[in-house]
């Protein structure tokens, strides 16, 4: 018997490349060529609000001998589709609308879109309604299966740096590329729980991204079960000149490493016994599965779907809470102006109720 066929559907298509408005980053194309390449999904279905956003994605990845059908209503896509698998490529202020109602229309997977969702009370909803429908909810935390980033994880775990002591990231803000770094420093200490966070913000512009409010600086202080601290600075002012760092009791590890030219190393480590720095060999830390990193992500949420009695996937919904609770709770933190033990006990994003009570952000 030959392994099963999952049929897909897609709630927001963006518009091709090569547009002249791309508005957003039409992540609904790599969500498709990572289910295209397990060669076991079937495009079915495609909501846009915008009809020729749609047709265009039919266009380039349909199969011309059963295309899918084509939606401007998503909620009318569900019903009539009844798709296995949903991805939700979308703006964030909708992801919890969305995910919520493709888990009561009996999806068995759904894939969306980073950051979860505007406020931790949205993001807490979403779990819920994807454990009470038994859906595997998974989000787009993809450097999980990036060589560099698993070469760090496999490099710490073998102890090529001794006992991992502290954690750093740089980004440009904790909401948007912050949910990755977030993931990423529990991806490098085995998911371990967070015990309590110390943060601060500051917002002067106001910027947006994706429709959502973020800092224009920020810093976040955290500490582990196990006694590892993690530390994640936003802004221009921010920048450590690495995307990630990793330190030991006998080396430290460095990701994403700024050189004089304007690229970046993408991983380097000096451990006990190294005179200088080096830059370790990749290869074995490839994905195995066909497409690269996107292939790598669909193949699991497949491997998931096959045998739901097997491990959770591996960006599942308890790994994408943990990386959003460390958001908010370094909100909160600012809100307070004191340190905030986890679970995180809101429902709000603080930072938009600070801003728009405008307690933070006011220059000197």
């Amino acid at each position: 018997m030959g392994m099963k066929t999952y049929r897909v559907a897609i709630i927001g298509c963006g518009r091709p490349a090569g547009s002249d408005d791309r508005t957003g980053a039409a992540r609904g194309y790599a969500h498709w060529k990572g289910y295209a390449a397990t060669g076991r999904c079937a495009l079915v279905g495609l909501a846009d609000i915008r009809e020729e956003n749609a047709q265009a994605f039919a266009a380039e990845n349909g199969d011309p001998a059963a295309p899918p059908r084509i939606f401007t209503d998503y909620r009318a896509m569900l019903r009539e589709v009844r798709p296995d698998i949903v991805s939700v490529c979308t703006w964030p202020a909708l992801h919890a609308e969305m995910v919520i109602a493709a888990a009561e229309s009996g999806a068995r997977g759904i894939h969306c879109e980073k950051p979860m969702a505007p406020t931790w009370g949205e993001a807490r909803q979403m779990a819920e309604a994807a454990r009470r429908h038994s859906c595997a909810l998974i989000f787009s935390h993809q450097r999980r299966f990036e060589p560099s980033f698993r070469a760090a994880r496999r490099l710490v775990r073998e102890g090529a740096i001794g006992t991992l002591r502290n954690l750093e990231a740089s980004c440009a803000n904790l909401f948007d590329w912050g949910t990755h770094w977030f993931d990423m420093m529990n991806f490098y200490n085995d998911d371990t729980d967070v015990r309590w966070v110390m943060g601060q913000i500051d917002l002067r512009a106001g910027r947006r991204i994706f429709g959502a409010l973020v800092e224009d600086q920020g810093l976040s202080y955290y500490r582990y079960a196990n006694g590892v601290t993690g530390l994640l600075t936003t802004g221009a002012d921010g920048n450590l000149g690495v995307q990630n760092r990793l330190i030991g009791s006998d080396g430290i590890i460095e990701l994403g490493v700024a050189t004089r030219e304007g690229t970046r190393v993408p991983l380097r480590i000096r451990g006990a016994g190294d005179a200088d720095w080096r830059v370790p060999d990749l290869a074995a830390d490839r994905p195995q599965a066909p497409g690269g990193t996107m292939g790598a992500l669909s193949a699991d949420l497949l491997r998931f779907l096959d045998d739901e009695g097997s491990p959770e996937p591996e960006l599942g919904l308890s790994r994408a809470l943990r990386a959003t609770e460390l958001i908010f709770a370094t909100y909160e933190s600012a809100r307070r102006r004191a340190r905030v033990d986890l679970p995180l006990q809101i429902e709000d994003s603080p930072l938009v109720q600070l801003a728009e009570a405008g307690a933070i952000g006011t220059p000197a």
